[in-house]
């Protein structure tokens, strides 16, 4: 079941884009919850968290661009598609990496394969976990709720959304088993979730929670290779 919150301060235009996406989701036999919010204020309100959030960036009070910087900190991970008569604000859009950036009068076509990337996301995200073990207790842990791994010795460090879960493994396996799945072993020390990683420079990689891990200067360049490429794969306006 998917669940959408379209925001718009324009009511007849939030009714029409919801109206779009509830016909478009039917037609994929795709289940969904639909909300419409008719300012940043209220979506920001309610204890709701969604799947995908349609945002009209020119709101009056509080703007689109504002009110999705706000809810990155209530809910980091979840996708974001930014709409507006406007392309102007599409490099300013990248700083909350959205997933798409729509432009008014909408596509249909191009709002078809948005909600069809936004489903294959989701139910990509939903399905990948890792099964690791400690003291004979086993936990099923999903790879979109890790921040990152930490290595000491044998024992790994799983710090990620439900707290710190701590177990014995080797690095190198791990490693091997997370290709292609949006990790980066950063530093010897660490694992790195790409999803959350906020900002970097030569010498660490900020995640979206404010933590910091050091980045090996022999790692650097790969690592620009590598989460400019997951950017572009997520969406990214680069």
């Amino acid at each position: 079941m998917l669940s959408i919150a379209v925001c718009d301060d324009e009511i007849i235009e939030c009714c029409n884009i919801a109206g779009k996406i509830k016909g478009i989701l039917d037609e994929m036999k795709v289940p969904c919850i639909l909300r419409q919010f008719g300012s940043g204020q209220e979506l920001l309100r309610t204890p709701e968290v969604f799947d995908i959030i349609f945002l009209d960036i020119i709101m009056q009070d509080l703007d689109g661009m504002k009110t999705a910087k706000l809810y990155r900190k209530k809910a980091a991970d979840k996708m974001l598609v930014f709409i507006s008569s406007s392309r102007d604000y599409v490099f300013e859009a990248y700083d909350v990496e959205p997933l798409h950036y729509l432009l008014k009068p909408l596509d249909e076509s191009k709002l078809k394969r948005v909600l069809q990337k936004a489903v294959t996301k989701t139910e990509s995200q939903s399905q990948e976990f890792l099964v690791v073990s400690k003291e004979r207790q086993k936990k099923k842990v999903f790879l979109d709720d890790i921040y990152y791994f930490e290595i000491k010795g044998r024992k790994i460090d799983i710090h990620g959304t439900e707290g710190l879960f701590t177990y014995y493994g080797q690095i190198g396996l791990l490693e091997n088993s997370l290709q292609g799945k949006g990790f980066f072993r950063c530093h010897k020390g660490y694992l790195v979730n790409l999803k959350y990683v906020d900002s970097y420079n030569r010498q660490e990689v900020i995640l979206d929670n404010g933590e910091r891990l050091i980045i090996a200067k022999r790692r650097y360049e790969q690592f620009c290779m590598e989460i400019l490429e997951y950017m572009r794969k997520s969406g990214g306006i680069i």
